[in-house]
């Protein structure tokens, strides 16, 4: 006997040091249902956002739910790094009355929705064909900068490796790159990627090479920054945005020569895709090609942007077996 039973909803989100996105999903090969953006500060933890979410759309019953977040997963406790959120995971679904609620890294999402991303989800920069089955690599600013990894199992299947490659130590390619260091060390003794290639990297590097120019550098955020130097208002906002470009090229490099992503290296985060044709004609793919003797075999690697509207969440509903139709 066929049940004609309307498929059970699970909820998926996707958790940034500014930004919360939750949707609900009704089976597999379904579109995303009550999409919605709350701002992470006003909410004490994630099961005070996942309330204040659920009354918003008219409280559903939902038994399931994957949510990717802004942090490693080590265990039941998770302390945010770039807010001020800390909770116990079970604590969470028992409080919501969830009979599952898995927790995946962001960018472990990310990577998980590397299947399921098309053509049109995809633009490519530079040169390169990617290798079938080859490994594929992830990276991104936002609040933070995300990083991670999908390669093929022995099986066929497509595994996920989350990571914190945002975290590793920045690496000078000139002489002005060491000089914004070098004021960046005087007030960071471990000078991350992170540093400089996400927003508040973006203003870093703004006040640095403000200080190197001898002016005053105006308490701008990350978006006038970027305003300022697409309009070509600010010499100083413009270099800033063009030396994050070039050094999110030169880690994205790193992390192709490390895994060998012949499958290609995904660029996403909330910068990038606000870049337009501007990111096409920066230093990044300049950047990021060059290696020394393994230029030639960063040419063959394509690099591309994830033009996708929300492919953390197309990763959070892969985390339950469901493919989002998109």
């Amino acid at each position: 006997m066929t049940s004609n039973a309307p498929p059970s909803l699970s909820l998926i989100g996707d958790i940034g040091g500014t930004n919360a996105r939750f949707a609900l999903i009704r089976g597999d090969h379904q579109p995303l249902e009550q999409e919605l953006i709350l701002p992470t500060a006003q909410f004490a933890d994630l099961a005070a956002a996942l309330r204040e979410y659920l009354q918003r759309v008219g409280q559903p019953a939902v038994h399931q739910a994957c949510i990717a977040i802004a942090n490693p997963i080590t265990g039941d406790w998770l302390r945010m790094t770039n807010t001020h959120w800390a909770f116990s995971i079970e604590h969470t679904r028992q409080q919501l009355g969830l009979e599952q609620l898995r927790m995946l890294n962001d960018w472990e999402a990310m990577a998980m929705s590397g299947p399921v991303l098309t053509e049109a989800d995809l633009v490519q920069v530079g040169p390169g064909e990617p290798l079938e089955g080859a490994p594929k690599g992830f990276i991104g600013p936002g609040t933070g900068l995300g990083v991670s990894s999908l390669v093929r199992a022995r099986d066929g299947q497509w595994v996920a490796c989350a990571g914190e490659g945002g975290h590793v130590t920045l690496a000078p390619t000139c002489k002005r790159e060491l000089d914004i260091l070098g004021v960046l060390w005087q007030t960071y003794p471990h000078v991350s990627a992170e540093r400089v290639v996400s927003g508040m990297g973006l203003e870093n590097l703004y006040t640095a090479i403000c200080q190197l120019d001898g002016r005053e550098a105006e308490p701008l955020a990350a978006a006038d920054i970027t305003a300022r130097a697409l309009q070509a208002r600010d010499v100083a906002c413009e270099e800033a945005l063009d030396r994050m470009c070039r050094f999110l090229g030169s880690t994205a490099g790193n992390l192709a020569v490390t895994l060998g992503t012949l499958g290609g290296i995904y660029v996403g985060g909330g910068i990038v895709g606000k870049l337009g044709d501007y990111f096409a004609h920066s230093g990044f793919r300049t950047a990021f090609e060059a290696k020394g003797r393994f230029e030639a075999y960063m040419q063959r690697i394509p690099t591309y942007v994830i033009r996708a509207a929300q492919p953390a969440l197309l990763g959070a509903a892969m985390g339950l077996n469901l493919r989002v139709q998109h």
